[in-house]
């Protein structure tokens, strides 16, 4: 079947979409003034999965997993697993606006692996000067006045491990998605990681919940419904719909509204190694992106 061709409504939900995605880090940023990293990561996920339960019983999408499926899918789990635990512990320690445009290095690093391990995918003239210029900016942040905090620099790097282990969980995942819906591959990882993840608060969380505010609550409800459950189901709709080369022209915006939401409602400063950082990620995410006719990975929620 021929995609539909993307309409004005379309585009801007799309783009409402994109601007989700891109406030996630100041959502999670947020929640972290009443809860533990690992807590809140705890409670977000446990959310999210109830309601992808509830959705798959409401639209009778099976869940019920082959002894094959759980093999393959084990590995992911604990990709996934390792990535949550890495992302939330690393934003604890940096800005919002930093970990938003590292979490965005996600489709060059992926570029990178499949390269390797996708047959005929292959990185081209145009997708290795995006890789290129994405790397640039990250490289941007390294440099940028706020990381001379250790602390700061250290959140950076350790944020920077869990894309990693994202972006190789993106490829493993491409290579099996054909066995499972859309669903499972995102039900299964959440429940394998609640349980290790409330470990993780017990063991690490200095105080696992500290104070819990309507602001606290307004953040993990963001986080578990916005783009753990709403967001991740409209996008493969929108995918499934109008096809990965209209909706992938759009997601240059999500870095954008990372950045701009840490700026706006944490007060986060605005720094030139910030603005060219953003600026060349951007450039890059756009080269990669823009009418590209092989479709890409699906945009993981944080």
């Amino acid at each position: 079947m021929r995609d539909a061709k993307m309409t004005v409504k379309a585009s801007i939900f799309t783009v409402f979409l994109c601007v989700l995605f891109g406030c996630n880090t100041v959502a999670i940023k947020t929640g972290f003034t009443g809860l533990g990293p690992f807590t809140s990561a705890t409670i977000r996920f446990s959310i999210a999965a109830v309601t992808l339960f509830l959705w798959a019983r409401c639209r009778q999408i099976p869940l019920a997993l082959t002894k094959n499926q759980i093999r393959l899918l084990s590995i992911h789990c604990v990709l996934f697993t390792f990535q949550v635990g890495f992302f939330h512990l690393g934003l604890a320690r940096t800005t919002a606006s930093h970990g938003a445009l590292i979490a965005n290095v996600l489709p060059f690093m992926v570029l990178i692996l499949a390269h390797f391990y996708i047959p005929g995918d292959r990185i081209t003239w145009r997708k290795g000067m995006g890789v290129t210029l994405g790397f640039i900016g990250v490289a941007l942040l390294f440099m940028d006045e706020p990381d001379l905090n250790a602390d700061l620099k250290t959140g950076d790097i350790i944020v920077l491990c869990a894309v990693l282990s994202w972006s190789v969980s993106a490829v493993y995942l491409k290579r099996i998605i054909e066995e499972f819906n859309a669903i499972q591959v995102t039900f299964y990882p959440m429940i394998f990681a609640v349980p290790f993840l409330f470990a993780g608060g017990m063991l690490f969380d200095h105080i696992m919940v500290i104070k819990v505010t309507p602001l606290v609550v307004t953040a993990i409800i963001f986080q578990a419904f916005a783009t753990g459950s709403f967001g991740f189901v409209s996008w493969n709709s929108m995918l499934r719909k109008f096809g990965a080369s209209s909706l992938y022209s759009f997601i240059f915006i999500i870095p954008v509204a990372g950045v701009a939401a840490g700026v706006l409602l944490l007060d986060e400063p605005v720094t030139n190694h910030l603005l060219a950082a953003i600026t060349l990620i951007v450039a890059g995410i756009m080269v990669v992106n823009i009418r590209r006719k092989k479709k890409p990975p699906v945009v993981p929620v944080q």
